[in-house]
């Protein structure tokens, strides 16, 4: 060979020529493919940008983490072992900028699978 260079490329996403998904490659617990979906059905805009949904997913999981800490948190100030509405409900009133983001939000108080 004269030092040419082959024309085949490797898939740059790890060899093997596998392919990745957008949420493993944004590292998110949230499906990208779902988000992107809901986007599409609920007709929010005509176009939708490739970003837009991997943004969206990691906005969803930061605050469902950041509530869910709170509550927690809460959980364990009040000696319960479980997260309840309630202290879901107590945790995001007791935070400034959720408390703002969730003012017009009820949570309700009935638990799943009344018998």
């Amino acid at each position: 060979m004269s030092g040419r260079r082959s024309h085949r490329r490797s898939s740059g996403a790890g060899g093997g020529g596998r392919t990745c998904s957008r949420t493993v490659r944004a590292e998110l617990s949230f499906l990208v493919s779902q988000v992107e979906r809901n986007l599409r059905e609920g007709h929010y805009a005509q176009r939708l940008s490739p970003t837009a949904p991997v943004y969206l997913a990691a906005v969803i999981e930061y605050l469902t983490a950041k509530v869910l800490e709170l509550a927690g948190n809460e959980a364990q100030n009040h000696g319960e072992r479980n997260i309840t509405p309630l202290l879901l409900d107590m945790a995001v009133h007791n935070d400034s900028l959720l408390s703002t983001l969730f003012d017009t939000t009820t949570l309700s108080q009935v638990a799943p699978g009344g018998d």
